[in-house]
């Protein structure tokens, strides 16, 4: 059977898929402008007071590092009794913020999550990247077994819900609730985007597209960052995020967005594929063209001792699986290492434009060299330079300036956001049809569990920052190693079935590559 997309239909729904990226990087990117806690002190009964009347009110702490001149206390103040001072208090009135960065109201201005309760921040935090962790496994194994459109549908729906409860919630613990929701619901619609992405692209259109996706997320968090300070508010800053996906559900009507046709061909669907046939009748313009035998009577359900089974498809997918673990984990310790090391964190605009900045260029290089190099090399690549340039920093920072610290930094997060955004590209390109949303969905699950580390290490108040980042790098030279098992799959077709997916092995190491194709066509007798 050969199902037929014309260029004009197939440019036009790639362009759909691409676009909701642009609006759910407000839902996915907004956690550091909703955390971000800025400086405060306890609230005097004064609206504005005097130098004088903070100093006699409030204990000076000082510095944590040379060059510090220390700073008012931030959680204590000065406790009196019949005018005399006997000793220090917790602030009874509240907090005054000195917001210079960021949102004026978030969830931490408007809550007072300091001092006390700033534990419920990196408890949100954790929680978040759970929600995203639940909502890859099951929404990627609903991708698989209900189709991709009938998940997106629901996901998208079940977004703007939450997403409308998130911005009208009461407290913090409905907060946290709720935002867990949301972030299981909202990965579903980013993972279902992404699957059916690359199943309608031909093997030369996939990496192109793929990075326009994700300039188009770099585009969403430059976005997002410019809406917040126009709104100042995390309520209307979320809003903004959730009202565009209200749209999307129009995917839903019939004729806008298909259900993906290679899905189509697993199950027993066979009016839409005769759709997809009719469709290559009408259109004049040239056509792609996905070749497969004839779907079998009834559906055919995934055998999961034939899965067990597939050792190369496990394989393919821990050596992958690890390499997104790494490469998310170790992500955060370039961001915060001038902090954690020298104690002069820079500000939030620096690192938050650095971050985003150097995911644009890490897509930029995946788009110059991967086809060209080819998948496996590029990731070797970029693990190597992840784990060189830690090694760099946490064994030579006692004699690195403030310039080679910055420089290598950079280098480390350019170089982990190119393997982690290779490494989902490269399982999408290798787990068959069958079981690519849960194959794609448990990577990414496994980069949500590195991810993990970040705010558990602000439960400790950064303690153990050191060891944490020998660990990754460790890791990271290991993923290395690992990462020479995979095969390539640079201009190859995507598997469908679980014995296609076998077939992508990694050529033995010193056997030459023989071009079977005769040079000049022998007739056949029989004809």
């Amino acid at each position: 059977m050969v199902l037929a997309l014309g260029r004009k239909r197939q440019r036009l729904l790639l362009f759909l898929s691409v676009l909701p990226n642009l609006f759910l990087s407000f839902l996915l990117s907004s956690d550091p402008l909703l955390t971000l806690s800025p400086p405060h002190r306890c609230r005097l009964p004064v609206p504005s007071p005097s130098p004088q009347l903070l100093n006699s009110s409030l204990p000076w702490e000082t510095g944590s590092h040379p060059g510090d001149p220390g700073h008012w206390s931030q959680c204590q103040q000065y406790e009196f009794v019949n005018g005399s001072q006997v000793g220090l208090e917790a602030c009874e009135s509240g907090w005054e913020y000195n917001v210079t960065e960021g949102l004026r109201n978030n969830i931490v201005t408007e809550w007072d999550l300091v001092c006390g309760q700033y534990w419920l921040v990196p408890v949100e935090e954790v929680c978040f990247i759970l929600g995203l962790l639940t909502g890859f496994l099951t929404l990627g194994y609903a991708a698989d077994r209900l189709g991709r459109l009938k998940t997106l549908l629901a996901s998208l729906s079940l977004s703007v819900i939450f997403g409308v409860l998130v911005c009208v919630c009461p407290s913090p613990a409905a907060f946290i609730v709720t935002r867990f929701c949301l972030a299981a619901v909202t990965a579903g619609v980013f993972l279902t985007l992404y699957v059916t992405r690359v199943e309608l692209c031909d093997p030369s259109l996939r990496l192109p597209v793929t990075m326009a996706a994700g300039l188009t997320t770099v585009a969403g968090e430059l976005l997002l960052l410019g809406v917040a300070l126009g709104c100042q508010s995390w309520r209307g800053l979320l809003g903004v995020g959730v009202a565009p996906l209200s749209l999307f559900l129009s995917y839903g009507m019939p004729g806008v967005f298909p259900e993906s046709p290679r899905w189509l061909l697993l199950s027993e669907r066979p009016s839409d594929l005769h759709s997809f046939s009719d469709r290559r009748e009408r259109d004049d313009d040239s056509f792609t063209e996905l070749e497969s035998e004839a779907p079998p009577s009834g559906r055919p359900h995934l055998s999961f001792p034939e899965l067990l089974r597939s050792r190369n498809i496990w394989k393919n997918l821990c050596v992958l699986g690890f390499t997104s673990f790494i490469s998310h984990g170790i992500n955060h310790c370039y961001s915060s290492f001038r902090g954690d090391v020298r104690g002069t964190a820079p500000s939030f605009y620096w690192t938050y434009l650095l971050s985003v900045c150097a995911g644009g260029g890490a897509w930029l290089l995946l788009w110059a060299t991967v086809d060209r190099c080819g998948r496996r090399g590029i990731l070797l690549l970029t693990m190597t330079m992840t784990g060189l340039a830690s090694l760099i920093l946490l064994g030579l920072m006692e004699y690195l300036t403030e310039s080679a610290i910055t420089v290598f930094s950079v280098l480390g997060l350019f170089s982990s956001q190119a393997a982690a955004f290779l490494s989902i590209l490269f399982t999408a390109e290798v787990i068959p049809t069958v079981i690519r949303g849960s194959g794609v969905g448990a990577v990414l699950a496994l980069g949500c569990v590195g991810r993990l580390s970040s705010p558990l290490m602000d439960l400790r108040n950064r303690y153990g920052y050191f060891l944490h980042h020998v660990v990754y790098s460790s890791l990271a030279l290991l993923a290395v190693l690992s990462i020479l098992l995979l095969p390539e799959s640079k201009r190859k077709p995507l598997p469908q079935t679980l014995a296609d997916g076998e077939q992508y092995r990694r050529p033995p190491l010193g056997r030459r590559r023989r071009d079977n194709v005769p040079l000049l066509a022998t007739p056949n007798p029989e004809t």
